[in-house]
């Protein structure tokens, strides 16, 4: 992450020491601490973490729908810090689209699917609108859905129109709160299967938090969050893409997913690594003292 109020054009997200305090009467909650994260443009990745963590709020920040205290957050060169309520508006409709867990926060339920599709669009004729919404819904599968209403749909089938209506203005950032976190595991793999067919047919980025460890061993890259920080990031590995693509897609996927990805731990700009406390038990390591010494290009961590 560079030092000036410039943007990576490389990234559609950058954020460096981003902080957010949650104040009530009696406490003081801190989300974030000093949370430094950067995604490439086209990107496929999603955020894990135990409740708490930070990886909503997070997200919440990328939407524009929480400020951070301090920081600094770029979204497709927009810095998000020195925005008017205003801009950020249209920042909201036009730059970000965001699918909820909760579907009666994507949906109008009096309306049938091709409507709450053009609902969001700002622009075009009625004629365009509903051409554009009848298009994304084929693009997620759902065509043959648009004239349904939400209580004549499952669980899955809305939530994949809830991604139709997040594509409505073209954003540039798609994110994903928990996409999956009302439908049974194979429906979870096949809405997964779309987010990978619209990364890689219109090359839009996609953020998706979750809780399913499983699931997200099918994107690209993992970054885990622990105590409003980075804490490691796991690749997916060349051999498992290879697999993947020649399945075609997970819900003809049969093989395990294990070694699916390569993990690696995250330095922060000071130095300062986290090791989660699985592994200290696993080393034995007790107390807030350990021995680290670098040996044959190695760092060793050792209970006192």
């Amino acid at each position: 992450m560079r030092e000036t109020d410039m943007a990576n054009p490389d990234y559609i997200v950058e954020c460096d020491n981003l902080v957010k305090i949650y104040k009530t009467r009696d406490i003081e909650v801190l989300a974030l601490q000093g949370l430094e994260l950067s995604v490439r443009r086209g990107e496929l990745m999603a955020i894990i973490g135990n409740s708490g963590s930070g990886k909503s709020t997070f997200l919440n920040m990328l939407g524009a729908l929480d400020r951070p205290n301090a920081g600094r957050l770029f979204v497709d060169g927009k810095n998000l810090f020195k925005m008017s309520e205003k801009e950020l508006v249209e920042y909201k409709r036009s730059t970000v689209g965001f699918v909820w867990q909760n579907n009666a926060r994507n949906l109008l339920p009096w309306l049938p699917a091709w409507q709450n599709v053009q609902t969001p669009m700002l622009f075009g004729s009625a004629k365009d609108r509903k051409k554009r919404a009848m298009e994304l819904l084929e693009l997620v599968g759902m065509e043959h859905k648009a004239h349904s209403r939400l209580s004549q749909l499952s669980g899955g089938e809305q939530q994949r129109i809830a991604i139709a209506i997040a594509l409505a203005n073209n954003p540039k950032l798609l994110l994903a709160d928990e996409p999956t976190g009302s439908v049974d595991s194979k429906t979870a793999g096949y809405i997964f299967d779309v987010f990978r067919r619209l990364n890689r047919e219109l090359g839009l980025t996609i953020i998706i938090v979750t809780h399913d460890r499983a699931l997200a061993q099918r994107v690209n890259r993992v970054v885990a969050i622990r105590d409003g920080k980075t804490a490691s990031e796991m690749v997916m590995t060349e051999d498992f893409r290879r697999r993947l693509e020649q399945s075609g897609g997970f819900q003809d996927m049969t093989q395990d997913a294990s070694g699916s990805q390569e993990e690696f731990a995250v330095l922060d700009r000071a130095g300062r690594v986290q090791i989660s406390r699985a592994l200290l038990e696993k080393a034995g390591v007790e107390g807030r003292r350990v021995r680290m010494y670098a040996e044959d290009e190695k760092i060793i961590i050792e209970k006192e």
